[in-house]
């Protein structure tokens, strides 16, 4: 039987350690790359599925004495999103603001039971609702809906957000039959929001 010297065992040790270590090197600079990769992923798909960016946050006000309605100015359509809140009464929270997306951009928030409507171009958009929230368990909760507008239409929708003690959260982003927009515009909160600055 041969006999390895000990200083090739050594050799050979040591440069299996070193192989070890630039591959525990390598891994982890790939995993921080990924990571990387997966916020600016993410965040391209949100834009894609119509929400804006993460760092736009709005201010609320609402007004629950008047509930106006609209009608699609020429050449364009018209989106209202109202919102449901369903909260379990122990929680901390005391209402929900939702923004609303558009192909990407926010155009606006409603505060608790409420709603609000805007102008959009003929064609295909996409409409989201995502929890305005700085826990970010819920301002991870959104949801989005495709839209095919026509000039002259009227479009609703509604975004339900829940929060039960006893699950996590959700937001839900649904079209809304016209008739049961109209019962529950009546009911609702007209809500005008602004940019945080």
């Amino acid at each position: 039987m041969a006999r390895v010297p000990a200083l090739g065992l050594n050799r050979l040790a040591t440069e299996t350690n070193m192989s070890k270590f630039l591959l525990g090197v390598l891994l982890f600079a790939m995993s921080g790359i990924a990571r990387g990769q997966d916020k600016s992923d993410t965040a391209a798909l949100t834009r894609a599925a119509g929400c804006g960016p993460n760092e736009v946050e709005f201010n609320v006000k609402i007004n629950k004495n008047q509930h106006p309605t609209a009608q699609p100015e020429a050449g364009k359509a018209l989106v209202y999103v109202l919102d449901t809140i369903k909260l379990d009464p122990g929680l901390i929270l005391r209402n929900v603001t939702l923004r609303i997306g558009l192909d990407g951009t926010w155009v606006g928030a409603n505060y608790g039971d409420s709603y609000f409507y805007f102008p959009v171009d003929p064609g295909e958009h996409r409409v989201c609702a995502q929890w305005q929230s700085n826990f970010g368990s819920f301002s991870k909760l959104a949801s989005a809906a495709s839209l095919v507008a026509e000039a002259g239409q009227v479009y609703y929708f509604r975004a339900i957000a829940v929060a039960r003690s006893s699950e996590p959260g959700s937001v839900r982003l649904e079209p809304l039959d016209p008739a049961e927009a109209l019962l529950l515009i009546g009911t609702s909160a007209f809500s005008t929001s602004q940019r945080k600055k």
